[in-house]
């Protein structure tokens, strides 16, 4: 899934859109009313792969441009 799709591919991970909600505004990407934050369109205008690498980067300290992504699993793995 690409770009304006968080929604959607947490439902499709998580199998609920209500859980996938609620996710999202545990995280803070989603305020109490169910709409965006600064931080969901941040996270929103991002491809599944673009978060994935996000995700790496913040973890390890790493450069994004560090690591590759597989769509099968949604992971990264150092390059």
């Amino acid at each position: 899934m690409g770009k304006g799709q968080l929604v959607d591919r947490l439902m499709a991970q998580v199998g609920d859109k209500g859980l996938a909600i609620g996710i999202l505004k545990n995280r803070g990407d989603m305020n109490a009313a169910g709409e965006l934050t600064a931080k969901g369109w941040k996270r929103n205008n991002m491809t599944a792969e673009e978060r994935a690498k996000d995700r790496a980067s913040k973890a390890t300290g790493k450069s994004t441009e560090k690591f590759s992504y597989n769509p099968e699993t949604n992971k990264t793995k150092l390059k």
